[in-house]
């Protein structure tokens, strides 16, 4: 057998759960029967961090007689204690010791510095969590204590998910990053380099293949390289991942080839195939697909136009062998229930849809093929993969990753899931359209969608028609409702900063903001600061937007992040701490009703948003028009059934009464006698068992034929219509 490709992840990307894009690629060199092993650099540097060995030897690196913040010197000053505990607290934020919440949450077990000082303002949210959670919420801000220690005294890089990410960002130079990568290893890089070290020496892999997902893994990753180019000189070494596809697309320093061998763009499954074969001698250097490498002293692209890329169905299930998934570990450092799920819990990623389906958005590099190229999966072998995945990690949550999520997709998905009757919670991001009626919502629910989230960017309709994002501000709300009151949370993505937005704008987009918090309809949401970018309508075009590039010359490293003149927009920098403090509220339900100049030191124009303008967009009709063509679903119970007599003023009649258990409680309706027994007869023709769903043409058809009159008035009238309640579902 062949040796094997050693697929990397490098910190630090996410502590609660693999960040996936090497589980893809094992799962496709699965099926080309390419040997493979994976590993998570990231979480086993911070389980070797933060272990008794590994503070220990922290703390002896800092210097007794340096001077240090009060801060740092408690945390010094009490290091046996963070020595003697750490131990405790990683296990049990990996799941392992869930009795050790109740020590933490008396406060007399942990050491306490500065990021505890914050808790006094959350002491609202500790009525209402759990004693676990709000023992792993102490648990998180111990950690970052631990972090800003690390931060003051250590490694002026350190981040649990951003390392070094100061480094990577808008990088359009490899001298900053070279420079760093000459000077001794930090006691992170030490740790990261003997964990390397000992993986590569068990392994013996023919090729290093590192995914680097965003700017803080760059510095990581380029320091796992190049121990591997100056100790296993024979290993190959290739990068890729979403920082090479957005920011190396004009590579020309030759200094990055010190480093990597190759570096490989956009979906890596047939590149790094035909890579494994050339360096295995199988296929000739030209016949590589969308890499970079270094020959004769230059950058040289070579991509093989007859090799196509493989199609979403043949690439395979993710595959999650090879990670320690029991270490883990599950924070929580924001209190809000949908804002920790980016950090709390054990996701397997996966996604609908390559691409995505709308691709229009101004600010988004639609121009990649990432985005550019939509290529849906079908709903059953999405859910055989789901299946595949529960059966190999034992874990049944499931983050869909996609650009935005296909409401059709999700649909068929949500219906195939109930038909094989698998117990998920699952989550994605969506675009806030119109086609996420009640019902579908409802649906999604059945399906176990516990969390949506979406772009409302600019919550301005001039600003989003700007941005082509083909919503406006009223629908989202109405589209929050939907799935609000069907128990789906949601999380908004916001932007200020948008080539042309004023001052006015930013505060009605507050505003804007303000209200779906206050209505109940958002639950979560961050606030981003634009940025022009090189693959974007706007960054391609910036005068269509009133903006100017600063520079148009082109870096030989990264190229992605423009700088940009809006001399129309208001100061945007101005609003930052504003906007994100006031949204750190109002995620905790806290001075909702409090004037927006109140998060603001310099003035900001009064609001022209009317204070009802959310209410008043909710008060329309949430169902719409019925559609003939909409699929009639029913999810329920067979209904227990009833013929009963009733009279009144000498007269009697005889109606159908059919009682349907929900979980929660019976719910009963009463109709005409033929009309109830119909009603029972057609349901057991709508369950997701049926091999093809009916129309509501068909079953008004149905109706007709069988002697009834009056559909429409049936049909919409209160009883049939409140059976949306037990499961009666228009989709």
């Amino acid at each position: 057998m062949s040796a094997p490709v050693f697929l990397i992840t490098p910190p630090f990307t996410q502590l609660n759960t693999p960040y996936p894009a090497t589980a893809y690629l094992k799962g496709f060199l699965n099926t080309r029967n390419i040997p493979s092993v994976q590993a998570d650099l990231g979480i086993e540097a911070t389980v070797a961090l933060f272990s008794k060995s590994g503070l220990t030897s922290l703390f002896a690196r800092i210097p007794a007689d340096a001077e240090h913040s009060a801060n740092v010197a408690r945390i010094i000053a009490l290091q046996d204690d963070y020595i003697h505990t750490i131990d405790d607290v990683i296990h049990f934020l990996q799941g392992h010791n869930p009795t050790l919440a109740h020590r933490i949450c008396k406060r007399d077990f942990l050491p306490e510095a500065s990021r505890f000082a914050q808790l006094e303002d959350l002491s609202w949210a500790f009525g209402s969590m759990g004693t676990q959670d709000k023992a792993k919420h102490f648990a998180t801000m111990y950690l970052e204590d631990l972090s800003d220690l690390i931060q003051e005294c250590v490694d002026e890089h350190f981040g649990f998910s951003r390392y070094a990410e100061k480094l990577g960002r808008s990088a359009n130079s490899f001298d900053e990053l070279y420079a760093a990568l000459q000077q001794p290893f930090t006691y992170i890089d030490e740790i990261l380099i003997q964990l390397l070290e000992d993986r590569v020496k068990a392994i013996q892999p023919c090729m290093v293949a590192i995914s680097v997902p965003f700017p803080g893994n760059l510095y990581a990753s380029l320091r796992c390289a190049q121990y591997i180019r100056q100790n296993y000189p024979d290993i190959k070494v290739a990068m890729g991942g979403g920082f090479a596809n957005t920011e190396l697309r004009s590579i020309s320093d030759p200094r990055v080839f010190e480093f990597y061998h190759y570096i490989l763009l956009d979906d890596g499954e047939a590149p790094i195939e035909n890579l494994y074969r050339h360096i295995n001698g199988e296929l000739p250097e030209s016949e590589l697909k969308r890499t970079f490498l270094l020959k004769d002293g230059k950058v040289e692209w070579i991509s093989n136009a007859t090799c196509k890329d493989y199609k979403q169905g043949q690439v395979g299930t993710p595959d999650y062998s090879d990670f320690p998934l029991d270490k883990y570990i599950s924070a929580i450092e924001v209190v809000n229930p949908m804002h920790r799920m980016w950090s709390d819990g054990r996701w397997n990623k996966l996604t609908m849809a390559h691409g995505c389906y709308w691709g229009k958005c101004t600010f988004c590099d639609i121009s990649l093929d990432y985005i550019r190229l939509y290529e849906p999966v079908a709903a059953s072998l999405l859910a055989d993969r789901m299946e595949e995945i529960i059966a190999q990690t034992g874990e049944t949550g499931f983050h869909f990753v996609d650009e935005a999520a296909p409401p059709a997709l999700m649909r068929a998905l949500a219906l195939e899931i109930i038909k094989r009757k698998l117990t998920v919670s699952w989550w994605t991001n969506i675009r806030f359209e119109k086609s996420f009626t009640r019902d579908l919502c409802l649906l999604l629910k059945a399906s176990g969608c516990i969390a949506v989230s979406g772009g409302l960017e600019v919550a301005s309709d001039r600003l989003l028609e700007l941005i082509q994002k083909g919503i406006t501000v009223a629908q989202v709300a109405q589209v929050n409702r939907n799935f609000t009151e069907a128990g789906i949370m949601v999380h908004a993505y916001l932007m200020y900063g948008f080539p042309t937005q004023t001052a006015q704008e930013t505060v009605d987009s507050l505003e804007m903001v303000r209200q779906m918090f206050k209505t109940g309809i958002l639950q979560s949401a961050f606030w981003h600061l634009f940025t022009m970018t090189a693959h974007s309508p706007v960054g391609l075009a910036p005068e269509k937007y009133n903006v100017k590039r600063v520079t148009d010359a082109v870096g030989t490293f990264a190229n992605n992040d423009l700088e940009h003149i809006d001399d129309t927009g208001a100061e945007h920098e101005l609003f930052a701490y504003g906007l994100k403090k006031s949204l750190f509220n109002f995620m905790h339900g806290v001075c909702l009703d409090d004037p927006l100049q109140n998060w603001f030191e310099s003035k900001i124009p009064r609001t022209k948003i009317p204070s009802d303008y959310i209410e008043k967009a909710l008060m329309e009709d949430a169902l719409g028009a019925r559609k003939p063509t909409a699929k009639v679903v029913w999810l329920g119970k067979k209904p227990q059934v009833q013929t009963l007599t009733k009279s009144k003023k000498g007269n009697t009649w005889e109606v159908t009464s059919l009682t349907f258990q929900t979980r929660k409680e019976p719910l009963s309706i009463s109709v005409g006698k033929e009309q109830g027994l119909w009603l029972a007869e057609i349901l057991e023709k709508l369950t997701t068992q049926e091999a093809a769903p009916l129309t509501l043409k068909d079953v008004e058809a149905s109706y007709t034929a069988a002697g009834l009159e009056d559909f429409e008035l049936f049909w919409d009238n209160k009883p049939v219509n409140t059976l949306y309640k037990a499961g009666l579902l228009q989709l």
